[in-house]
């Protein structure tokens, strides 16, 4: 009996340096129906290694209770494997919970087609922010500190800014890796150092007061007033023109409305009535390659 309480014991205070205090409530997918390979496991121990590389990670100094955790979900689309070789696509998306509700709201939705790194199955993961160590790591590590970061500029204007100057450094300590794109100025119009260079760029202000404004100001406050909140978010949303017009469709944007189409079209199409024809019109213009959710808000 001794035993098995101090057994219990033991397991209480792993339970509560481990299991409490993380920043991530991440779940990983590793889909690889796309390669031909007999033997699985490497897919299964890779995405297990990265759920809980992102779970257990101490990533910020802050304390979440289990019901601030942010919600996180990666899947890795495998399109090559081959010697410890794998090449294919992150899908990264995260959520947050609303205030006063059971709501979770979407606050990230963004595609990396531009993922290779070299896995030997059973590696360790540890996260060093001051080396580069392989770009599996970079990865990871780079979308859990955005992801943070993002989650923190829904609470305060720029309360990420912190977040995603760490990530802007594995952005710059993984530049020294010849063999793999995305995180150097010349690798495209979308990449993780756009990603990260927009995000602290005040070019496109506009998305972080955005951001901040229409989860705090907006969504947070919905449970009050459903109409005032609706009239609310129009105002927020109308801020994206400015930025539209310095910077047509730029990454931030389109990365917003990725997140947000549904949600938007769901709130304008249910509840108490407000006059938006002037902004479904802004925001056919602000996101076209959403027509299809715009077209069924009620005006």
């Amino acid at each position: 009996m001794r035993l098995l309480k101090g057994l219990s014991s033991l397991f209480l205070l792993l339970s509560f340096l481990y299991g409490h205090g993380q920043e991530l409530n991440a779940t990983v997918q590793v889909n690889a129906q796309g390669v031909a390979q007999p033997d699985l496991s490497i897919f299964k121990t890779l995405e297990t290694s990265m759920q809980e590389f992102l779970n257990n990670t101490k990533w910020t100094d802050n304390e979440y209770e289990d019901e601030e955790k942010i919600t996180m979900s990666l899947v890795f689309v495998v399109n090559v494997y081959d010697n410890d070789r794998f090449e294919g696509n992150f899908q990264v998306s995260a959520s947050r919970p609303v205030f006063n509700s059971t709501y979770s709201t979407p606050i990230f939705n963004y595609k990396d087609n531009d993922v290779r790194f070299e896995y030997v199955e059973y590696a360790p993961f540890f996260y060093n922010k001051n080396q580069y160590e392989n770009n599996l790591l970079s990865l990871v590590s780079f979308y859990a500190l955005t992801v943070i970061g993002i989650d923190a500029d829904t609470f305060e204007f720029k309360g990420g800014e912190s977040y995603h100057r760490e990530a802007q450094q594995i952005v710059n300590l993984s530049q020294s890796d010849t063999s793999v794109r995305g995180w150097r100025p010349n690798d495209g119009l979308i990449s993780r150092y756009r990603l990260n260079d927009d995000l602290l760029s005040d070019t496109y202000v506009e998305y972080r007061k955005v951001m901040y404004e229409y989860h705090l100001l907006g969504l947070d406050k919905f449970a009050e007033d459903p109409k005032r909140t609706k009239e609310k978010l129009k105002t927020i949303l109308v801020q994206f023109e400015e930025l539209n017009k310095r910077r047509p469709n730029s990454l931030l944007q389109r990365t917003f409305f990725d997140a947000k189409a549904d949600e938007i079209s769901r709130i304008y199409s249910d509840g108490p009535a407000v006059n938006i024809r002037d902004l479904k019109t802004l925001l056919q213009k602000l996101a076209p390659n959403q027509s299809s959710k715009w077209r069924t808000i009620r005006v």
